[in-house]
């Protein structure tokens, strides 16, 4: 006689608090509704998703006056460094929100740039760089060497090292790799060395044209490549090895921000002032790549993710968005605050998790790069869920109601009525458009696309 047995190890629970063991039969002719339960599962996950949204996290850091500029170490992940309108420089500690130290008493007007040193040489200590309106370059000590190292808000009024210039500087950024940096003001742009007290490379008559530098950058693969901008309109690539300009481009209006993918640096994002980003390839600087689209305002300052995948913009109109290089020209998801005023700096934290914004208010916000995740450590079961619910809603997303809750948003109520307003004058310019091409003659009203109107002209 033969007798089926089982071991009680697959039937058995080892321990009150395990789950008890089921067993299914997955065959698809048992479960003709398992489409639809999947469906309600996708909806009930994304309506989980808009009910945990909560991205501000609590405690900003703040400032006596409005925060003009901020910077994350490349090297470490909890350093930060803000700069606001009073000339001070504070340190925190992201891990605790706590003042660090405060470098006061150096400048006297408001901080225009700020980056965190490379260290590559291990007896040196971690510095701070910051430029202002007052004709200065200062370095600053991470680390403190006074009595009073390791409390809270610190005072330290002395620096390192100070450099002066001529014009009011508008822009510092230190390279990704060795120890110099460079700033953009009125007469142009300046390589610094931190050892010699003048530049070791200066660009100036930039195309033939004595105009305003108000920002640069430095290309974190091409070591020798700068990327500017003017107050002509113009975005451009310097080239440090040469000591050339390699070319320029002219756009509508002015752009206030250049920021190259850390992942792809052939590609560089640019912050418009007609309320617009722009993705240029740096070898075709004739027509931008995309178009990203949603603020009303100005957008004054742009910042890549570590992963190169996403961008975080700041605007005049008080919101801050994130855009998903994979999701088109509209915003992932967009932040605003009660209280916060027009949005003068961002960044990415280097962990991909966390969104820093200064303010005109005078306060640093920490946000969540996912408005909807939680905190803290998820238990095993806690992750399955999660992760189900979400490859629920991306397997549905294509459905009229889990793509309709997962884009909803509450914004305020002035942007929607800006957006309004933008979107019937563009209907109506439309309108127009095709009304004369239908009753001109055929060929002579040609439609041209929305990135060949960007570009004004290229100098080379």
């Amino acid at each position: 006689v033969k007798a089926l047995t089982r071991s009680k190890a697959t039937t058995e629970r080892e321990c009150v608090g395990d789950l008890r063991k089921h067993f299914r039969n997955l065959d698809p002719k048992h479960h003709p509704m398992q489409r639809a339960r999947e469906y309600q599962r996708a909806v009930v996950g994304a309506k989980l998703e808009r009910m945990f949204a909560a991205p501000l996290c609590k405690g900003n850091l703040e400032h006596a006056d409005a925060v003009t500029a901020t910077s994350v170490c490349r090297q470490h992940l909890l350093p930060l460094a803000s700069g606001s309108a009073d000339g001070v420089v504070k340190l925190w500690d992201l891990s605790t929100r706590k003042e660090m130290k405060i470098c006061a008493g150096g400048h006297t007007r408001a901080i225009t740039g700020l980056c965190f040193g490379n260290n590559n040489n291990a007896s040196q200590q971690p510095l701070v760089y910051s430029c202002s309106d007052d004709a200065s370059i200062r370095a600053w000590s991470v680390t403190s060497s006074s009595s009073a190292a390791g409390e809270e808000g610190e005072e330290d009024d002395a620096c390192v090292t100070t450099w002066k210039t001529d014009s009011p500087l508008k822009s510092l950024d230190h390279h990704w790799f060795e120890d110099q940096f460079s700033t953009a003001s009125s007469t142009g742009v300046c390589v610094w060395n931190p050892e010699r007290a003048s530049p070791v490379q200066t660009f100036t008559n930039l195309w033939e044209s004595s105009d305003t530098v108000h920002f640069v950058a430095h290309n974190p693969a091409e070591s020798h490549v700068l990327g500017v901008c003017t107050m002509d309109n113009g975005i451009g690539l310097l080239d440090t090895r040469s000591g050339t300009a390699m070319a320029k481009t002219v756009l509508k209006m002015r752009s206030n921000t250049l920021r190259f993918n850390p992942m792809e640096p052939l590609n560089f994002l640019v912050a418009n002032e007609d309320h617009q980003c722009y993705w240029f390839d740096m070898r075709k600087l004739e027509r931008p790549v995309r178009i990203f689209k949603g603020h009303t305002m100005a957008v004054l300052d742009v910042a890549w993710s570590p992963t190169g995948r996403e961008f975080v913009t700041g605007s005049y109109d008080r919101t801050l968005r994130i855009f998903d290089l994979q999701q088109g020209g509209t915003s992932r998801d967009v932040y605003h605050a009660q209280r916060m005023q027009k949005i003068f700096c961002v960044e990415y934290t280097r962990d991909h998790q966390f969104v820093l914004s200064g303010s005109d208010d005078g306060n640093v916000r920490l946000w969540k790069a996912q408005a909807s995740k939680q905190m803290g450590r998820l238990k095993p079961r806690e992750e399955a869920a999660l992760q189900y619910r979400q490859t629920l809603v991306k397997k549905y997303s294509h459905t009229d109601e889990v793509r309709r809750i997962s884009k909803s948003r509450k914004i305020p109520k002035i942007i929607r009525k800006k957006h309004a307003q933008e979107q019937l004058q563009k209907d109506k310019t439309q309108r127009k458009l095709e009304n004369t091409a239908k009753h001109s003659k055929p060929g002579t009203v040609k439609f041209e696309a929305e990135q060949n109107k960007v570009v004004v002209r290229k100098i080379t």
